[in-house]
């Protein structure tokens, strides 16, 4: 018999700029449920970047840039481990981006939050920063592993 289907959380769009992309942002930079925090955190990075344009145009050509297209996955065939590389697919490929991004900037020690989170968007958006290059890291194993595509399932 089959798992039931998880109902996925759906996210409504945040109060003042109405994307839901930032609300995902919101949550993931979120930690220990302090929501008002990370709020704050996140609306004084969007403060900050309207001073380059539209805020929320800029955090989605940033996420483009760092989120990857392909993967790999480890598939167990005949008593040996291969890594297949795989489509990401559009949910999971936000997320990724979006948590490489965050975790680039708490990386960062010796300044606030919001501040590395800035640099790494906009770090983001030229096509450098910590999460364009686990990107990049992440597509070439997957160019490497090519040759064992035909394990994926």
């Amino acid at each position: 018999m089959r798992r039931p289907t998880k109902k996925k959380n759906i996210v409504p769009p945040d109060a003042i700029y109405g994307s839901y992309k930032v609300a995902k942002l919101i949550n993931c930079v979120m930690e220990c449920g302090k929501k008002d925090i990370a709020r704050k955190i996140v609306y004084k990075v969007m403060d900050e970047l309207k001073k380059d344009g539209d805020p929320v145009a800029i955090l989605e050509e940033a996420l483009e840039k760092a989120s990857p297209s392909v993967e790999v996955r480890s598939r167990r065939v005949g008593g040996a481990n291969y890594q297949v590389p795989r489509e990401v697919r559009p949910e999971r490929r936000l997320s990724l981006g979006m948590r490489w991004m965050v975790e680039a900037a708490e990386g960062t020690k010796g300044k606030p939050m919001h501040e590395s989170l800035i640099n790494e968007i906009r770090a983001a958006r030229k096509g450098e920063g910590a999460a364009v290059t686990k990107k990049e890291t992440t597509h070439r194993m997957a160019e490497a592993n090519k040759a064992f595509a035909h394990f994926a399932w």
